[in-house]
């Protein structure tokens, strides 16, 4: 991703209401904000355009973070249809500065951020199917730069929703750490927001006696990953069938281990150096 400079602009001096952001050079803009915000949004001139959107909160019946990805041909129209939908806490908007983006450029950037969304897999999509549109070659590259704009703007405000759980894992990458107990073993490292345990891992078959009591998270977080599939039996143990991230070392070895653990201890390079020594050179 080429490196960017990033324009932010804060109407009410608070980083967590309403904001706009840019990047030089580009003829698009975003425009974010909470719930609590919505009306403001809907105020606001740039969303009698076009453009594509992104609201952002937790499945009620899971809490596990959703997301619903539209397009408008006049964004506040559409947004307003959606306060019927109690899942959502903030909404991002997508427009260009130049009121260049026609209804099959923004189908088209609907359906690629639905794909991109459904590849990095950290959000449960509330709407998943689309049919996109076809653009001429010269407009489909022009609509791929855009997303890529898209990409580099949506983690600055606050959203993970396209950034992949992992972006490698080879055996022989150096920062790949493992962690092994009772002849289990599985394989993960360090990520800008947390720590990745990368598909094929593998987890303990049965939580400690003691995990609900002390560390009611693992037991909740395995049950869980048991329902979507994420963790599945395979002979006396468990495996994960995809890339998972957690929000520290520790909340992804406890789910491995099946109870608690020091992530910064129980997770090794290949040579035996903890975690924890790694980070204190």
């Amino acid at each position: 991703m080429p490196s960017a400079t990033i324009k932010l602009f804060l109407p009410h001096g608070d980083p967590k209401r309403l904001r706009t952001a840019e990047i030089s050079n580009w003829s698009g803009k975003a425009v974010a904000a909470p719930r609590t915000d919505f009306e403001a949004l809907l105020d606001r001139e740039e969303m009698g355009q076009s453009g594509v959107y992104v609201l952002t909160g937790s499945d009620p019946e899971t809490g596990n973070p959703m997301a619903y990805v539209g397009e408008a041909e006049v964004l506040r129209d559409r947004l307003k249809s959606h306060k019927a939908k109690d899942f959502w806490v903030t909404a991002v908007t997508f427009l260009s500065k130049d009121e260049n983006l026609t209804k099959s450029h923004i189908r088209f950037l609907e359906g690629r951020l639905l794909e991109e969304a459904k590849t990095a897999g950290r959000f449960t999509l509330d709407n998943s199917t689309v049919s996109g549109s076809r653009l001429p070659e010269a407009d489909r590259h022009d609509m791929e730069e855009f997303l890529e704009k898209i990409r580099q703007l949506l983690p600055v405000l606050g959203s993970e929703l396209l950034t992949p759980v992992a972006s490698k894992q080879p055996p022989s990458n150096t920062d790949v750490l493992r962690t092994e107990i009772k002849g289990v073993s599985a394989m993960g490292q360090r990520t800008p927001t947390g720590f990745v345990v990368f598909k094929g891992s593998h987890a303990v078959l049965t939580p400690r006696p003691t995990a609900s009591q002390y560390v009611p998270f693992v037991v909740a977080t395995r049950e869980t990953f048991a329902k979507d599939g994420t963790l599945v039996p395979e002979g006396d143990r468990l495996v994960f069938t995809r890339d998972v991230e957690f929000s520290s070392p520790s909340a992804a070895a406890a789910v491995v281990h099946g109870g608690s653990a020091n992530g910064l201890i129980a997770w090794k390079d290949k040579s035996g150096r903890t975690l924890k020594e790694i980070e204190g050179e």
